[in-house]
């Protein structure tokens, strides 16, 4: 995140001089890989005086930060909650000692400057659940209007898990209070292996990229099936749920033109056919199977 963030502002003609790069990390060989994965690259770093754990251990505890992003492990249990509970980080409530993604995501709130901002990866679980004190910790946020755009990614993003996320954007300084962006780009991407999706720079990542600058300039016109700006008392009527889907819906199908009763008619001429070629392929594998001593017995 650190490398790409370089190149983007090298790429927007911006002084990587001016710009301060700090960080955490709890693996010690990750630790020493993402310090020289950035001393490679020119560029300095202050990812704390050893690896530590983020919530025991806070190797930036006066951090007041402009810019945060971060992808935190997915709904990290026994994380050391009971030994946390009067932590000054936890303004919107304490976390379920079950699950980190709203620590995690406090721990960022804690540490933003007064016009910062934060670009979070999470589980979709936080959009939702209503486990423990997640709920009300989400409502809390949503209500201190920090929420500035929500984005349900495809699932198989990542090489070690398969399962879909989502994008947080969160604000100090929203372009337009009281209002929140949800883009629904699940079908987004292509896959690039049997396994993997990646999202195309040119199409997915402009499109969504565009979104939100309409979004936050207030041109954007709601998109159905997309997009949607949707205020925080709309928010509240879905009990401060945040899936995207809840408030894109679902896209217009085009009308291909043909009849309800010729559609119909053909369709289960199709279906028909199909049920024929089942049975066939049934009595086939029946006698293949007597062939040989076997039988199938019907229930």
């Amino acid at each position: 995140m650190f490398v790409q963030s370089a190149k983007f502002i090298s790429s927007h003609q911006r002084d990587l001089s001016r710009i301060s790069i700090y960080g955490q990390e709890a693996n010690p060989s990750t630790w020493k890989m993402a310090h020289m994965n950035i001393a490679i690259r020119g560029l300095e770093a202050n990812l704390g005086k050893s690896y530590a754990d983020t919530f025991f251990d806070d190797q930036h505890p006066s951090l007041k930060a402009d810019f945060i992003m971060a992808n935190p492990p997915f709904n990290l249990s026994d994380w050391g909650q009971p030994a946390l509970t009067g932590d000054v980080r936890w303004q919107y409530g304490v976390p379920p000692s079950g699950n980190a993604n709203f620590a995690w995501m406090q721990h960022m709130i804690h540490h933003l400057s007064p016009k910062g901002k934060i670009g979070l990866v999470l589980a979709n679980g936080a959009l939702s659940s209503q486990s423990g004190t997640e709920g009300d910790i989400r409502k809390a946020i949503i209500e201190a209007d920090l929420v500035e755009g929500i984005i349900a990614l495809p699932n198989q993003l990542f090489y070690s898990t398969g399962i879909p996320v989502s994008l947080w954007f969160l604000s100090r300084e929203k372009k337009q209070p009281g209002k929140t962006l949800f883009i629904d780009a699940r079908s987004m991407g292509e896959m690039v292996s049997r396994k993997v999706r990646e999202l195309r720079p040119e199409e997915d990542i402009a499109k969504i990229a565009d979104t939100f600058h309409a979004f936050q300039n207030g041109t954007l016109a709601d998109e159905k099936g997309f997009c949607a700006v949707v205020t925080t008392e709309e928010i509240a009527k879905q009990d401060y749920i945040l899936t995207p889907g809840r408030f894109v819906g679902i896209a217009d199908q085009e009308d291909d033109g043909e009849p309800f009763e010729e559609k119909m008619n053909r369709l289960t001429t199709e279906l028909s056919d199909l049920f024929k070629k089942g049975h066939e392929l049934e009595n086939s594998i029946r006698e293949k199977l007597s062939s040989i001593g076997f039988c199938v017995k019907d229930n």
